[in-house]
Parts: C-alpha cells; structure tokens; sequence
C-alpha cells in the first residue's frame, strides 16, 4: 500500500560523513524525496513542508532529542519519527518511544537495514492512515441526512427535524417503526453527524443472536468462563468505545438480560462474564424495535425501568405508505444505484408506472420497494420502467390490504378480486375455495360490477 506522490523524509544529522551515508542508503529508493538539515532548529522552521517521515539525530548541537521530538509532535503527531543514536541505553529508546517516535535504531552495522525497514513500515503506516481517513470522510459525506435518508414529504421533514436535535448530545435515542422503514440507517446518520463520528459504529441485532449467547456477545467473557471459551472475547459495548452501539429489535430481549443491561446502562460500567474486572464505559446507546415497547411494559414482556432509560430522544419513523410522492423519489434513487453498480445507462420511470407505484401499500416498506425496484430494472426492455416491469408479490398484495382502510365487505370483494384472477375467473373453483355457495358469488360479483370493483 503505497502513495502515488514521492515520500517527504527529512534527514536531521549534524555529522557529515554519517549524513553523507544516509544519503546514500536512501538516495537508492528514487521514490524518497529527501531533505537534509544539521541542526533541530532548522528541521523545526521547515515542518510547514509536512513530510511524512523524520529521522533524527538524538545528539544534536543546539537541541536535545527529547525536545525536538516533542515540538515535532506538537507540530504533527501523524509524523513518524525515527530516532537515529549512537546511545545504546534501553531506559533512552524506552522512554522516546513513550514520547511518541516511531522506532529508535542504533548506529551500527544493521543500520542500513533497520532504517529502510523502519520507513517502510511508517510509509505503509501514513497511507493506511490517509486510507482510513478518506473512508471515514466517504462515511460521514453518505450518511449526512439529505443523502442518506431521502425524501420532502412533512413526515419526513420532521424526521429531519429530530435528527438535528439528536447529534447536539449524547441522549439515547429510541427509533421505532414498521420492519424496512430504515431505522439502522437513521442510527448510523446519527452517529456519523455527531462528535462520536470518528469511533466505532456497533450495531448488534438482538433477535439474531441465539438466547445464550446475547449476554456474551453484549459483554464479552473471559477465557474458561464456560464451556467453548476458549480465549478471551471483549463484547459490543467494549468494541464500541467512545463511539455508538445500536442494540437493534430490542423488543426481543429476554428479561434476565434486561436486568443485565439496565446495570450496564445505569453504572456505564461492564463486567466481562467470568471476569472480575470493572470496565469503564463511554458509548452512546440507540436503540429500535418495530414493536409498542409501552405495551410491551404493560404487559410485563419489557421491563418498565429499562423502558425509560432507552426511551431517551423517541423518534418515530413513518411507514413509506404515509410518505406520498417520496416513493417515487426513493425509487429513483434505487434505480440510479442500480444502474451504477452494474455498469447500465440511468432509467427513467414512466408516469403510469409511477401511478402504480404509489397506489400500492408497501407493507415491506422501503426494503420491499428496493427490492422490487431492482427487479423492474432486470426487466425493463429499455431505459424507462413501464407498470408491467413493476411486479408486487401475490402474497404480498394480499398481506397489504391490511394496511388499506376499508369496509369488511370492500375487504370480502378485493379478495374475490384475488381469487378470480388466481384462478382465471373460474367462478365455481372460487366459490369452493372461498366456502360460499355460486348463487351468493355471482350476487358478489354482480354489487362489484355495479361499484366498478
């Protein structure tokens, strides 16, 4: 892993001959773009020029190391500096890499080695640095809120609303909604607007996490603690220090472990299962279920006292059926993503497919519409979504109706609707799959006629 760009070393050395070796040594790499200095107080006025590596003379005339070092790491702790001595005292090299250097090489005959391998190393060190920094910004830029969470109708202006809230503090917060509305993603836009962005992001969905293994997974455990423990393990909270967990589908948590979590939340502090040590603990919780947790507590399944330390900030998200003209919106972000990730020219989505699109409930939500978005887009026969590239799930179309408001007998005419068109308007096959007599179908169907059904 290397950069492009030549390598900025500067080479702090008052002894000319060894200066003049060093040169030599590094000169062979045409990569390294050398600066050679005598003094500590000359490489300090020229740290403006930002190299990446430093090697440097630990006696110098008019600096002592340890100082130099120092104003270095004032300066730039990303430097990495190598600190180049004839000392050969332990106690030196120990305390100047406590003093942040990257590594401490003796003058003697391995130098030559020693050196290369050292710049090497902190070569690879800086671009996996720059690396890292470039995704996180990458990160931060996808998650911010009009990007990532897509949308202008009023619900979702007030999701925004509560968002901006949410990042000026550390207050848990609790996110409910439908199965598919989104709500990892508003965790992770949360925790990548605030001042957590830079640390780890753990998210851990409780319904996945067989019973007896939740506790360990949450908390970690020592090596022994039980059978198949065979080494050490740190749990989420740990992983996720000074950044934000996202304890996912709460809901689903046993009660014995709701007590465990309550202590954790209440004492921000963990004990690894087996263990005795007290681990300290600085993370933000967030929190989300697609159940009533209010009802959960009345009914005992949720224990009231871990309600209330969850419920922190509440935001609720609304199912995509309440969102109106959004669905389109999404869909042609869906499309646009498509298209990109397989090579494709952009698609267009025809005004009688769009009218298609938002007559239909979504009870999958936004995951549902993606996924039957990038099924349009396989078989559109040309750039542009027609109603008939658009195919709902049969069991799904029957599943939403659910979400219709409508009178018992609009409900008892949409699924004769169903079954006629299932079983290719074979009126006496409907009837014996309904149970009800042919008379009183054709009764059915005559009202839908006249009702335009």
């Amino acid at each position: 892993m290397y950069d492009k760009d030549p390598v900025k070393i500067f080479v702090v050395e008052d002894d000319p001959a060894y200066a003049k070796f060093l040169r030599y040594v590094l000169e062979l790499n045409p990569d390294y773009d050398l600066e050679f200095f005598t003094s500590g107080k000359d490489c300090l006025a020229n740290l403006y020029k930002n190299p990446a590596v430093i090697t440097l003379d630990y006696s110098l005339p008019d600096m002592p190391g340890e100082k130099v070092l120092a104003q270095i790491r004032s300066h730039d702790p990303n430097i990495n500096v190598i600190i180049v001595s004839a000392q050969e005292k332990i106690h030196t090299a120990v305390e100047l890499l406590k003093l942040g250097a990257y590594d401490y090489i003796s003058k003697d005959h391995e130098t030559k080695d020693r050196l290369l391998n050292a710049i090497n190393n902190a070569r690879n060190k800086t671009s996996l640095i720059k690396e890292i920094n470039h995704l996180k910004k990458e990160i931060s830029e996808k998650y911010e809120f009009e990007k990532s969470i897509i949308g202008t109708s009023p619900a979702i202006k007030r999701i925004f609303s509560m968002l901006e809230k949410a990042v000026q503090t550390n207050i848990s917060v609790s996110i409910t909604g439908e199965t598919g509305t989104g709500k990892e993603l508003v965790a992770k836009a949360i925790h990548y607007n605030s001042k957590r962005k830079n640390k780890p992001f753990v998210a851990v969905n409780i319904a996945a996490i067989p019973r007896d293994l939740i506790e360990s997974e949450l908390f970690g455990h020592e090596k022994g603690a039980f059978t198949g423990a065979m080494t050490r393990r740190i749990g989420k909270f740990e992983e996720a220090e000074g950044g934000t967990i996202f304890l996912d589908e709460i809901g689903e948590m046993d009660t014995n472990l709701q007590a465990k979590l309550l202590r954790v939340l209440q004492e921000r502090e963990v004990i690894r299962i087996g263990g005795n040590q007290v681990i300290k603990l600085d993370v933000r919780i967030l929190a989300a279920t697609h159940k009533d947790l209010a009802e959960e507590v009345k009914t005992g399944r949720f224990r009231e006292d871990l309600y209330y330390r969850l419920l922190g900030l509440p935001i609720h998200l609304p199912p995509l059926r309440e969102r109106g003209n959004d669905v389109i919106l999404i869909a042609k972000h869906f499309l646009d993503q498509f298209a990109n990730e397989n090579g494709m020219r952009k698609f267009k989505i025809s005004p009688e497919a769009q009218q298609k699109l938002l007559q239909y409930p979504f009870p999958g939500n936004i995951r549902e519409l993606k996924s039957i978005i990038e099924l349009a887009a396989v078989m559109a026969e040309e750039q542009e979504i027609r109603p008939q590239d658009i195919s709902f799930n049969s069991t799904t179309r029957m599943e939403s109706f659910l979400y219709q408001e409508m009178t018992m007998q609009e409900f008892m005419y949409r699924i004769i609707r169903h079954y006629l068109n299932k079983y290719d308007n074979n009126v006496l096959e409907v009837a014996r799959k309904l149970d009800i007599g042919k008379s009183s179908l054709y009764r059915y169907l005559k009202e839908m006629e006249e009702m335009g059904i």
